[in-house]
């Protein structure tokens, strides 16, 4: 018997209401909340620690419908988020995680229509989380210099999405061929030494646009803000990390869970302005070494120049 015809998978979004299809990717979640990620297919069968299941008994149920594997193990069937898919898609690369994806969003403004260029694409985690938030209307130019790493970005967005989106331009090669020849509102980098983008970044971004960078060390982070006020035409410099605690709840025991996510890299900013000899901010002189910074860089929260 020849196998059942290979399918391209797609994450049809949680809470749609139609019922699970063949080629939809669904999220398995057993007793103990484990998830596994299946690509359902007519005829063919599952097989874990927790028995065989059928796709076929999947195919046309409901979303959140509890099934049985041949062990009678129960499991809950989902449509799975963007972070389901993230936690448990192939990697080539490190992923960035939900709570870095949105702070990255956040703090680097991506909206709808945006044109943003990113590098590197890695998995394509991030591409993903930019993705849906530029839209239809946006653009990503993502680039990725590692080839390897360009396979798996590619086939994780398809995974995801069920075909490469007319909004994302997968660059394999180096960024610093492409900022020449790219106008962008954002500028997103997790790169081991975005210091040496800087000129270009200043010339793909128009003044107001912002750059943002993803780095795992306090070194890069210094080197990276240096640079940034050395060029003169970036301000707003700051730099967060973010930290996040479940907490477990059970009627009256509440507590923090015993792990809790926390370091994974910090999140650099900056504005692009004008040079000071084109009406962007004077500098002043910094009071940790004397450098000279834009006030509105180095100005208190809240406060503006003094």
């Amino acid at each position: 018997m020849s196998p059942p015809d290979e399918v391209t998978p797609r994450v049809v979004a949680p809470g749609t209401r139609a019922t699970l299809a063949a080629g939809e990717t669904v999220l398995l979640i057993d007793h103990k909340r484990r998830r596994s990620l299946v690509t359902l297919q007519v005829g063919r069968t599952w097989h874990s620690h927790a028995g065989a299941l059928e796709h076929d008994v999947v195919i046309g149920q409901h979303e959140g419908t509890a099934v049985r594997t041949n062990r009678n193990l129960e499991l809950v069937v989902l449509r799975p988020t963007r972070e389901d898919f993230t936690l448990k898609m192939k990697r080539a690369a490190q992923v960035v995680y939900a709570k870095d994806q949105a702070m990255i969003l956040a703090l680097a403004d991506v909206r709808p229509g945006s044109t943003v260029i990113e590098a590197g694409a890695g998995s394509g985690a991030l591409s993903l989380a930019l993705l849906d938030a530029v839209g239809p209307s946006g653009h990503v130019h993502a680039f990725e210099v590692r080839p390897e790493h360009a396979v798996v970005a590619r086939r994780n967005v398809v995974g995801y999405l069920g075909d490469l989106p007319a909004h994302w331009t997968l660059h394999e090669g180096d960024v610093r061929d492409g900022l020449a020849s790219l106008d962008a509102e954002r500028v997103i980098l997790d790169l081991v030494d975005p210091w040496t983008l800087v000129p270009g970044i200043a010339t793909a971004l128009a003044p107001g646009g912002i750059v943002c960078a993803y780095l795992p060390s306090v070194p890069q982070v210094m080197r990276l803000t240096q640079t940034l006020r050395d060029d003169g035409r970036f301000a707003e410099i700051r730099t967060s990390e973010t930290l996040v605690r479940g907490w477990d709840v059970d009627g009256l025991a509440v507590r923090p869970a015993h792990r809790m996510v926390a370091h994974t890299a910090f999140i650099t900013t900056a504005r692009r302005v004008p040079s000071p000899a084109e009406g962007g901010p004077t500098p002043r002189p910094s009071r940790a070494n004397g450098a000279e910074v834009a006030w509105i860089d180095a100005a208190p929260e809240g406060d503006g120049p003094s």
